[in-house]
């Protein structure tokens, strides 16, 4: 955990930019963004000390499931070391590999694949009693307006089958200010506009089989109501409804970003290449989770992507290089960002 301390940032206000980090959910999965955000957070280090930390350079971190997780580890502050963040980055993957083999405890043998479907049919396919434990143990108490940066965890309330979505108080004074600049003024002033120019987004995903085309429309066709929720085991309806939450989210902000010609503030990092044990979101065996950690290492040799438009597909973009160098620009672009506050705090601007 982290032991370091370093003066507290200022607040967004002082900044021009608004940076934002998003994380997507995916067991664990989550081992890739944990390699992705480590490589961003060294290079930030490289710029500004050791010192540094992503908590220090976003206004908001935001994630759903395993990336809420992400985003609380980072944001939780430490009592015990000047409150700066309780977990760098890099701590995220040695966390997955020594917790997800307790979090998602494998069985074997040869009725293993049956024994797991009866279950998973049944009740849950895992307690969650030691999730909530090591949560409990590792993050402690901590309040959402005690985070060390503005938090959003998107959930959704079965009961009244709706989204609920946990933020910190600072949050929600941002989303009220930037809904106050999206409509006309109750005493009749123009409209103001967004500006979008400002924010600074980096999306950071879990991975996906979409490029394994294991369903297509002849074989769904003839599926019934228990193949929908098992077949080969993954569960295609919830895969259906995941990747398209994803991918219209992705498909939106590319759309915004790219009208205003602002594409460069927006990078999206995703591995769309993924195939058996690795698209699984809780095989957790030792093997799988070190393979995971090479896909996201991979990833970052890869080259930047971004949706096209008319066709939905992801594709290279032909001026941009890989992903670890585009870090490394959005690392700078951060920092100044950072400065910028600094000078501006000081200045009481």
């Amino acid at each position: 955990m982290e032991n370091q301390s370093s003066p507290e940032i200022p607040a967004s206000t002082y900044g021009n930019l608004i940076p934002v980090l998003s994380i997507d959910g995916g067991g664990i999965r989550g081992i890739i963004p944990g390699v992705i955000l480590a490589y961003l957070e060294s290079q930030l280090q490289e710029l500004d000390g050791e010192n540094a930390r992503l908590a220090d350079y976003f206004d908001l971190i935001a994630g759903t499931s395993a990336g809420g997780l992400i985003a609380s580890m980072l944001a939780t502050p430490n009592p015990k070391a000047n409150n700066r963040p309780l977990f760098s980055a890099k701590e995220i993957v040695p966390f997955y590999l020594q917790n997800s083999p307790k979090i998602f405890p494998q069985t074997s043998g040869i009725f293993a694949p049956l024994g797991n479907t009866v279950k998973a049919f049944t009740g849950p396919k895992y307690d969650g009693k030691y999730l909530h434990e090591v949560i409990k143990k590792g993050l402690g108490d901590t309040k959402l307006h005690q985070t060390l940066t503005n938090v959003v965890i998107p959930t959704f309330d079965v009961k009244k089958l709706q989204p609920t979505i946990f933020s910190s108080y600072q949050t929600l004074v941002a989303i009220r200010e930037a809904s106050r600049h999206l409509v006309s003024n109750p005493d009749g002033r123009s409209t103001e506009a967004l500006d979008y120019k400002r924010f600074l987004v980096l999306s950071v995903g879990t991975g996906s089989n979409k490029s394994e085309n294991k369903y297509n429309a002849e074989m769904v066709s003839k599926w019934g109501i228990f193949t929908w929720l098992f077949n080969s085991g993954s569960t295609p309806i919830i895969d259906c409804f995941s990747e398209a939450s994803n991918d219209m989210v992705d498909y939106h902000i590319c759309a915004v970003f790219n009208a205003l010609q602002s594409q460069d503030n927006y990078l999206r990092i995703q591995d769309n290449t993924l195939t058996g044990d690795l698209a699984s979101v809780d095989i957790s065996t030792k093997e799988n989770l070190d393979n995971l950690v090479k896909v996201g290492e991979q990833l970052l040799k890869k080259k930047v992507t971004r949706v096209n438009l008319d066709t939905g597909l992801y594709e290279p973009v032909p001026d941009k290089g890989t992903n670890e160098e585009e870090l490394k620009r959005f690392a700078k672009s951060l920092s100044e960002a950072r400065k910028v506050r600094k000078s501006n705090s000081q200045d009481g601007k």
